[in-house]
């Protein structure tokens, strides 16, 4: 849909590593209503050629210290984090106070406190926050929450959801900064465990009410001197679902969950992937694989956020989105950390 008087969105694409490059800056040229016009980054060389590929002026190349002058170019309407977690309260403040609108990656934040400070520094100058939980947006995960909310299931009574891959900080330069404590702010519940998560609540519908979790990290593993490798934790829901899940930095790759219902199953394998999705149902009449067409999530997403902007909404997934994950994220590793049920 095209809005009357519209031009598509400029961002500002803040942190340009392999996830930026290689997986979200692709699917702008899939977007109808967002652009990139800006980018940051610490590396001029590769900025000036990001900038000759996507079509960005030399003057709306930034550093990371001269960000902030930012404020002074009005083709930047949203600013676009792609950065690790420990940077995200850091440079939503500064784009709020620059007077832009805040797209930043997920998790939100390492603490509480940063997620509250980056809500509330958009709040105060009244601009949008949104996180990027691209999932929410993709179209097999859609049609997975509709078939459970129309019935399609039956009554859920429980769920699966697992995330994992083999993490490797010394052969992949994107893999560095995850296993340091002080940039990713956790290990694989923060950065892949969270989609496990998410997916628990989306599914469901609901808030869970307590938790519990075992840390499974091998110590001895000089990847895990300082983050969480496997870690598995249970989420009760107030509807009676039992959501079981896990993550991990040290597994051949999984990002599955499965739906259990008292008429039906419901599986997406794999259920976060870029690119390929394969839904299963499953009855007592049989197996059946539902046919939809791939979407661009990325793209989705990244509308979503223009579309807020333009007609003044609330996005779908705000910062009091990604500050539930976070409290709930906390309370896990409070329950592994303790061995008892966290209430929340």
């Amino acid at each position: 849909m095209q809005y009357a008087n519209e031009k598509k969105l400029g961002f500002a694409i803040v942190g340009l590593g392999k996830f930026a490059t290689e997986q979200m800056m692709p699917a702008f040229r899939d977007c109808k209503h967002a652009r990139i016009t800006a980018l940051v980054s610490g590396s001029p060389a590769k900025a000036e050629r990001l900038a000759r590929e996507y079509g960005v002026a030399a003057d709306s190349i930034y550093t990371y210290q001269n960000f902030d002058s930012i404020k002074d170019n009005p083709a930047v309407d949203v600013v676009y984090i792609v950065l690790p977690p420990a940077l995200h309260a850091e440079y939503t403040v500064r784009a709020a106070r620059a007077g832009k609108h805040v797209l930043s990656e997920k998790p939100m934040a390492p603490s509480v406190k940063e997620c509250e400070q980056m809500i509330e520094a958009c709040r105060k100058a009244g601009k949008k926050l949104m996180v990027a939980y691209r999932a929410q947006y993709e179209p097999f995960n859609l049609d997975a929450i509709a078939r459970i909310r129309k019935g399609e299931l039956g009554r859920v009574m429980q769920l699966t959801a697992d995330h994992g891959r083999i993490v490797d900080p010394t052969g992949d330069k994107a893999d560095a900064w995850r296993v340091v404590r002080k940039m990713a702010g956790g290990g694989s519940l923060m950065d892949i465990g969270i989609y496990s998560l998410n997916a628990a609540r989306y599914l469901t519908g609901e808030e869970p009410v307590e938790v519990t979790a075992t840390d499974m990290t091998d110590k001895s593993d000089p990847r895990f001197q300082e983050v969480e490798d496997r870690i598995h934790f249970t989420l009760r829901f107030p509807g009676g679902v039992l959501a079981t899940c896990t993550s991990a930095y040290s597994i051949a790759e999984v990002k599955r969950f499965r739906v259990f219902g008292d008429k039906a199953w419901l599986d997406l394998d794999p259920a976060t992937d870029y690119y390929q999705h394969t839904m299963t149902i499953g009855t007592k009449q049989g197996k059946q694989q539902i046919a939809l067409r791939e979407g661009n999530q990325f793209a989705a997403e990244l509308d979503h956020m223009a579309e807020c902007v333009l007609q003044n909404k609330t996005p779908k997934t705000p910062g009091e989105e990604g500050l539930r994950d976070i409290r709930l994220i906390q309370a896990i590793y409070e329950a592994a950390r303790t061995g008892k049920t966290v209430k929340v």
